[in-house]
């Protein structure tokens, strides 16, 4: 299965009150395994950057001046993410911001019956804990040293370390099931003893002890000097 593990960044909050977005970075995620495709790119907000975002996220309106539109390259995006599911932390915010621009160039938006929600994985997963991208990568062990400041890519990068062990680790998909002929055969799932091909079934073992063996052991424990049991 393809997934596409996303992430924006914006010039504020709300796309409803002229906030836009400035940065997407996308990685592309099949069976749980990364690809090694991205997408990246800025975009030209035409308009000023605040500085708390800036301070977020590092992108200055004159960096940003010099960037495309994201009208001029929508195309792109959308040739990259198809129709994906796409994954992102607190992801109605992101696709809030995604679907804004495509509605302001005129582009079908993107549904929401497609957006994967970390956080909500997350809380179903850890109630009660901290549940920020920071928070779950000192949770799995993720290396985030080299995250000084936001950035749409290497948060998205993060995020698919996050997602995968969220859903369950690197051995996703490693289950134990029984014999998929013996289960057709009799309706139930067979032993997990029976399912390895070439397996030899050994009877158990009886744990009972034989009169010979227990003869034995009598005469044993009668040959012990001063036993504790004796006192």
């Amino acid at each position: 299965m393809r997934e596409i593990i996303f992430d924006t960044e914006t010039t504020g909050l709300d796309p409803k009150t002229g906030d836009r977005m400035v940065e997407i970075g996308c990685v592309e995620m099949i069976d749980r395994i990364e690809t090694g495709r991205v997408y990246h790119a800025y975009y030209n907000p035409e308009r000023d950057m605040p500085a708390g975002a800036e301070a977020v996220h590092g992108l200055s309106a004159a960096f940003l001046s010099g960037k495309p539109l994201f009208a001029d390259t929508a195309g792109e995006l959308l040739e990259f993410i198809e129709d994906s599911p796409l994954v992102a932390h607190n992801a109605g915010f992101d696709f809030g911001f995604l679907n804004a621009e495509l509605q302001r160039c005129g582009r079908p938006i993107v549904a929401m019956d497609r957006m994967i929600d970390t956080v909500a994985l997350a809380r179903k997963r850890h109630p009660g804990a901290k549940l920020s991208l920071d928070a779950l990568c000192t949770r799995y062990g993720i290396d985030r040293s080299h995250r000084v400041k936001h950035g749409a890519l290497l948060d998205a990068e993060l995020l698919a370390q996050v997602y995968i062990e969220l859903k369950g680790g690197r051995q996703i998909g490693l289950e134990l099931v029984g014999d998929p002929a013996a289960t057709a055969a009799t309706g139930s799932a067979a032993p997990l003893a029976h399912s390895a091909p070439g397996r030899i079934r050994r009877e158990p073992r009886p744990h009972q002890p034989t009169a010979a063996e227990l003869a034995r052991h009598a005469e044993f424990v009668a040959g012990i000097e001063n036993a504790i049991w004796s006192r």
